[in-house]
């Protein structure tokens, strides 16, 4: 719905908007939106930057880079960007709708109803207020304000579809379940090639027990979308439930070609396999469910059954243990801890399981009003062997993020800032936020190689032969500091790293205070190290995990520890020479990071933007070192202004880790 309300509200606004203008702002403006129009936002968020500064109260350019990050994922940036709009013009009810919506998918409810109601006391008219109000108030579960809504938008607008699929979903959780089916009816009347109205109303006649009609509608959704995997999971589900265990299975694996980390998916698929003798296949799919969620008590729970029916009691005893942690009133797994103590004779042991397990079926029954006990029991420690449906409380409470695409990505640290040899003289863009510095320009200008000083780490030269013929042929004539520095690039770039840091070693022996050869060795001495560390396959890589976390990962051996010590006194020797050259506090945080002193790397970023807060690799880099350290609002906050800056990587990482989590 948000993409719809922005198209229109680009073509009733792109006439009105920038009446303050100059021809550059249009030209900017025009591009921007065009760039909104046709989902490239990054593309659009640059224009609307150039837009900012030109202007810096313009509140269009704000407004509408708040719409390009809310369609990246960025969230957090989003309702910073309104926030700028409305403090430049108070009244601007757009601002307010897209606003409360960012905050409604932070899950801050309550500010995005204010929100709502600011813009509806401005445009009472605005019918698009009244849907998404809607949308708010069934979030945050006032199902009947919420229908309240709904009436009003489709008194308005009775042919939107998505509101009477909202309307009916709002009637089912009130309990009408005859309007809801109306409703069902009404969307899918409207719209018969959108596949959502024959998921929705299948799983209404799934509630009704109406299984033949619920595959029929999810054979219908699948007919229109071959690669909806929400109705083949439906699907596998009423198929389980009719003994069709091959066909369930088969759906399940075709959600799971498409989202092979979909933790639901996987535990339904093991509880399968398990019950057909498939042990290895259900172990293998356990395995993968608490890799991606490694406090999911029941996979533990289920995965020690399938080591009890293999015999491997020790491993069994192991999960029901990590069961007992997640879950400690968990009478059942106590019992069956019990059983498998007692398999490898450990009966003291045993029946203190046991022992522990009835005292707690005792303390249950005294809070039922259940005279028999055993039923009291059965409820405490209820089967949990059936399959799980997308809207069970299991679900919601440990499967996050229950259609999870699960990705092992790493997430990298943007690299450290060195001069490198380019082919041409890098010429700066107008309007970009390059950082002033006459040193750095005379140096790059009286190089014998064309210089780029840049963290992209990339080098492509076309004519290395020549430019390392005409260096060699001037180093003849005299070994000048300026020609063995040229040496120590195109050594670098040949991977020549031992030549390349002798250079540089004479380089500072004949200019000792040019802080940039420091750079540059530091820079070499870092890069040797992980080129050492990759040939050992022990590539340090700092890594999101699935707990919305980061941490160090070693790929494929025992993780060793590499000093960076040398890199660090260079850099330092640097910020000594040079203290107000911002690039080499930035150079220092990385090999912090890289050296586990976490704290110090912040420090060394914040200095580094302090002094230039347009570098966005800084930006970056604390913000994932600051999620690390599990302050997520101030490292999600760094990521967006990343972003905004121009890393586009941030918006990747933004949509996966800075998602206000499930309750």
């Amino acid at each position: 719905m948000i993409k719809k309300v922005l198209l229109s509200l680009l073509m009733t606004l792109g006439l009105t908007v920038m009446s303050y203008a100059q021809y550059d702002q249009d030209h900017f403006f025009y591009k921007g939106r065009q760039a909104l129009i046709d989902g490239k936002y990054s593309q659009a968020i640059e224009n609307f930057n150039i837009l900012s500064h030109l202007d810096s109260t313009s509140y269009e350019a704000y407004f509408f880079r708040g719409i390009a990050k809310y369609n990246l994922g960025d969230f957090t940036g989003a309702q910073r960007d309104f926030d700028r709009t409305l403090h430049f013009n108070p009244i601007y009810t757009p601002a307010y709708h897209y606003r409360a919506i960012t905050l409604s998918r932070t899950g801050k409810y309550d500010m995005a109803l204010k929100d709502l109601e600011e813009a509806v006391d401005l445009r009472p008219s605005y019918t698009d207020l009244y849907f998404s109000r809607g949308v708010t108030y069934f979030l945050s579960q006032q199902f009947e304000k919420a229908i309240k809504d709904f009436n009003v938008f489709i008194k308005k607008q009775p042919k939107e579809s998505d509101a009477y699929l909202n309307r009916g979903a709002c009637y089912l959780y009130v309990g009408d379940t005859t309007k809801a089916m109306n409703d069902y009816n009404k969307a899918i009347a409207l719209n018969r090639l959108e596949p959502e109205g024959y998921i929705r109303r299948a799983r209404l006649y799934a509630m009704l027990n109406d299984n033949e009609e619920a595959i029929s509608d999810l054979n219908t959704a699948i007919r229109i979308d071959s690669t909806n995997t929400f109705a083949f999971f439906n699907r596998a589900l009423l198929k389980y439930d009719r003994q069709d265990i091959s066909g369930a299975v088969e759906d399940l694996n075709k959600v799971l070609e498409d989202e092979p980390g979909n933790a639901l998916t996987l535990y339904n698929r093991a509880l399968i396999m398990a019950q057909v003798g498939n042990y290895t296949q259900a172990l293998d799919d356990y395995d993968r469910v608490l890799n991606i969620n490694p406090n999911n008590v029941l996979a533990y729970f289920n995965r020690a059954s399938v080591f009890l029916e293999l015999g491997r009691f020790r491993e069994a005893i192991n999960d029901y243990s990590q069961a007992i942690n997640l879950y400690p009133d968990f009478a059942k797994a106590y019992m069956n801890r019990a059983y498998a103590k007692s398999q490898l004779g450990q009966f003291t042991s045993s029946k203190k399981d046991y022992d522990i397990a009835q005292k707690k079926i005792r303390e249950y029954q005294a809070k039922t009003s259940d005279s028999t006990g055993y039923a009291a029991f059965a409820d405490t420690t209820r089967k949990y062997d059936h399959l799980l449906a997308l809207d069970a409380d299991f679900a919601k409470k440990d499967f996050t993020n229950e259609l999870l695409q699960y990705r092992d990505i790493d997430i990298r640290l943007k690299p450290l800032y060195k001069f490198t040899p380019s082919d041409s003289v890098v010429t700066t863009v107008a309007l970009t936020r390059r950082f002033e510095d006459a040193d750095l320009d005379r140096f790059i200008s009286e190089s014998p190689l064309a210089l780029k000083f840049s963290a992209d780490g990339k080098t492509a030269l076309k004519n290395a032969p020549k430019m390392r013929l005409d260096v060699n042929a001037a180093l003849k004539e005299n070994r000048s500091s300026e020609a063995l520095f040229a040496k120590a690039l195109l050594e670098t770039d040949n991977k020549q790293y031992n030549t390349a840091l002798a250079c540089y070693d004479e380089a500072i022996s004949l200019s000792p205070d040019n802080s940039f050869y420091y750079i540059n060795r530091g820079a070499l001495q870092a890069e040797m190290i992980d080129f050492i560390s990759s040939i050992e396959n022990n590539v340090q890589v700092l890594t999101l995990d699935n707990a919305k976390t980061i941490k160090t990962r070693v790929q494929d051996q025992v993780a060793r520890s590499y000093d960076y010590t040398s890199a660090i006194h260079d850099m330092t020797k640097a910020v000594g020479l040079n203290p107000n050259f911002p690039f080499v506090y930035y150079n220092l945080g990385n090999l912090y990071c890289l050296s586990d002193d976490l704290p110090e790397s912040i420090s060394q970023y914040t200095k580094a933007i302090e002094m230039y807060p347009g570098m966005a690799e800084a930006y970056y880099n604390r913000g994932l070192v600051l999620i690390y350290l599990k302050d997520k609002e101030k490292g999600c906050i760094d990521l967006s202004t990343a972003g905004e800056l121009g890393i586009q990587d941030a918006y990747s990482v933004i949509s996966k880790y800075c998602k206000v989590e499930e309750n």
